[in-house]
């Protein structure tokens, strides 16, 4: 790996991609990705500020999203969230299909609702010849419509909604199980999570401003992940100052600062228990080729 000698992670601006920026979609093979590296750099690491789902069709290779390499083969999907951090528009042994859309586009269906507003969790799936093809015809169709001179984004919407529904459809492979659903409240919790992970890790605060109990909260993460609450909180702080170590020159206190934490030593104290490593020694270990 290499690390970015500058203060933030690059983002990757949604406006950036055309020729459909004001649409909230975008399809493209990932030929067609590579030809326009100014819009999504080709190797590197950066932050998405849209969804993207990809699916290889051919090749065989590695894609690392927020420091976990997927292997990746015909027939793998990646579901990768809004803020997440991967390198490279896709892995340079891949090729296959890829999908953008911003947060709002797709149809808030109840039946997907929790794969739509998951911010940190990437969904994996390994599809058989026959779903393969299934979705692929999907996406075929999907990249037909986007092309076309004056594209339908009620007919795109409709067909976003039937590869989400596929997807949803499709078995969790065993080493990347997907937790529950956990409903309604789960979701806004994540949300708020995000929101606000930078300026309070105590649940009773989430708690407040989302007018539950904490109890409510650690019911509601234990049905999605079968951890507490405040494990949740815990850990997207904690991916959080993964992504800012290894892909950003920043310091330790300014990293600390950023995430809420009154002393970098309070930072190492919280880090170090969760990793059984300084900031300093993943720093070293994720920044090493």
């Amino acid at each position: 790996m290499t690390v970015i000698t500058g203060p933030v992670i690059p983002r990757v601006d949604y406006q950036r991609l055309g020729p459909l920026p004001g649409l909230g979609i975008e399809v493209a093979t990932t030929n067609e990705a590579r030809e326009r590296a100014e819009c999504i750099p080709e190797s590197g690491p950066h932050r998405l500020d849209f969804d993207q789902i990809a699916l290889v069709t051919a090749g065989s290779d590695e894609h690392e999203v927020d420091f976990v390499p997927y292997a990746c083969a015909p027939g793998t999907l990646l579901w990768i969230r809004t803020g997440q951090v991967q390198r490279g528009v896709l892995a340079p042994g891949l090729s296959g299909w890829l999908i953008w859309f911003t947060p709002d586009f797709p149809h808030p269906l109840p039946t997907t609702e929790h794969m739509l507003r998951d911010p940190v969790r990437t969904v994996r799936r390994d599809l058989d010849q026959e779903e393969l093809s299934r979705l692929v015809t999907l996406i075929t169709e999907l990249h037909a419509e986007s092309k076309t001179a004056t594209p339908d984004a009620h007919f795109l919407r409709h067909m976003l909604a039937a590869v989400i529904l596929r997807i949803r459809r499709l078995p969790a492979p065993a080493d990347h199980p997907d937790p529950g659903d956990g409903g309604h409240i789960y979701t806004r919790f994540l949300q708020e999570i995000e929101r606000s992970y930078a300026s309070t890790r105590q649940v009773e605060d989430y708690a407040a401003r989302l007018g539950y109990t904490a109890k409510t909260l650690t019911r509601a993460s234990l049905a999605a992940t079968g951890y507490s609450a405040k494990h949740v909180v815990d850990a997207r702080v904690l991916l959080e100052a993964k992504r800012l170590l290894g892909h950003t020159d920043r310091t330790v206190l300014s990293i600390a600062t950023r995430l809420g934490f009154t002393e970098a030593s309070n930072f190492g104290k919280f880090f170090t228990r969760h990793t059984g490593v300084t900031p300093l020694e993943f720093r070293k270990a994720s920044t090493t080729v």
